[in-house]
């Protein structure tokens, strides 16, 4: 199969869809690999390691996308990069197609089979190349929170961890799943005074266990959440319904009761956002503030760190994009269940039950 790699192209995004070492595995296999010039410099890798690695460099986005059969990213396709794609093409990357009804009727319309990263479930319900990203944008979201509660930037001016005689900030965070357990380590460990809400009660007994009393679990029912909007210098909307739109937990009127100053940091921007005052920001104009609360949503969140997130995402990307390339999508889809979850689309139907749902568009169950 011949695999192409575009630079990406959403502002502000540094992450490339394979490494060098992905590369290699792929040549390995028998494949060849178009790699955009320059696609790999803001995860630190130059063309000649790309070079090295068995790639061939193409410097026009528009042929490697004409002469590829897989394209390999990492965030979903923008506007410009529609027409870029032909009949047939898979698309093997993020798609959060639930917050983009357009790109996925433009993947419908074109008959591209979209991939998404997502979506691949294993039986126990997890989300394999969803979770290193949730990892580090649960990791950042306190990291970034704790940034734009200073007042200069609209916020609280309150410390986190505070010192000896003054008291500590609060991290409400809305979700234990593993965004939420990974915001939960950093505002633990920077000294906050955390409460973690979830509906799944089995979830909250492990984070008990996990952190004991150093945290609080709350089941997230509406009072529960008011409370805790009402008395948090931080909230972190951390929910996720796999394939479907983030449900809002935070509606405009719960602004009127949160502190002036405190911060919101919507992970769940992606999938549409937990907060209805949620709108998609960029690493450069990362804030914006509605009734005195300060919104945090950027779309890319580990793009900041993107030499990690490129190697954290690869790890996990690359067993499933060989598969397709050894087996072909089909047989791969047939060879593995969580696989064939991963794909939202396929010749000119929509077959991931909650991206129809979301998008308004009729499923139809795709069969191996």
């Amino acid at each position: 199969m011949k695999l192409g790699v575009p630079k990406e192209v959403k502002r502000h995004e540094y992450r490339v869809g394979m490494t060098p070492h992905s590369v290699k595995a792929y040549v390995k296999s028998g494949h060849q690999v178009l790699v955009e010039k320059g696609a790999g410099v803001g995860s630190g890798y130059d063309d000649a390691e790309y070079a090295g690695a068995g790639a061939q460099m193409v410097a026009d986005k528009a042929e490697l996308f004409k002469q590829s059969e897989m394209i390999v990213k990492v965030k979903e396709p923008l506007p410009e990069e529609y027409s870029l794609f032909h009949h047939g093409q898979i698309l093997y990357t993020y798609l959060h197609l639930a917050a983009s009804k357009d790109l996925a009727n433009a993947l419908i319309q074109k008959k591209i089979t979209g991939v998404a990263y997502e979506t691949i479930e294993l039986p126990d319900h997890s989300l394999p190349c969803l979770t290193p990203m949730s990892e580090i944008a649960g990791r950042l979201s306190v990291q970034e929170g704790a940034k734009y509660l200073e007042k200069e930037f609209g916020g609280r001016g309150i410390l986190l961890g505070g010192v000896p005689g003054v008291q500590r900030g609060k991290v409400g965070i809305l979700g234990g799943g593993v965004v939420g357990t990974n915001a939960c380590k950093i505002a633990v460990g920077i000294g906050a005074n955390v409460t973690v809400l979830d509906i799944n009660a089995k979830r909250l007994a492990y984070l008990d266990d996990i952190f004991g009393s150093s945290i609080t679990t709350l089941y997230a029912t509406e009072a529960n959440i008011e409370y805790v909007l009402k008395e948090s210098d931080i909230v972190i909307g951390a929910v996720l319904v796999a394939g479907e739109t983030a449900p809002r937990l935070i509606t405009r009127q719960h602004l009127s009761i949160m502190q002036h100053g405190a911060v919101i940091v919507d992970v769940a921007i992606d999938q549409g956002g937990c907060a209805e005052t949620s709108r998609p920001t960029t690493h450069d104009d990362p804030i914006y503030i509605v009734d005195n609360v300060v919104h945090y949503c950027v779309a890319n969140m580990p793009g900041a760190v993107a030499r990690s997130s490129t190697i954290a995402l690869t790890s996990v990307t690359l067993q499933y994009g060989l598969q397709i390339a050894n087996q072909g999508l089909r047989a791969a889809a047939r060879a593995n269940e969580a696989l064939r979850r991963g794909i939202n689309t396929i010749d000119g139907m929509c077959v991931h039950p909650g991206v129809a749902k979301s998008c308004g568009l009729p499923y139809t169950e795709y069969k191996v």
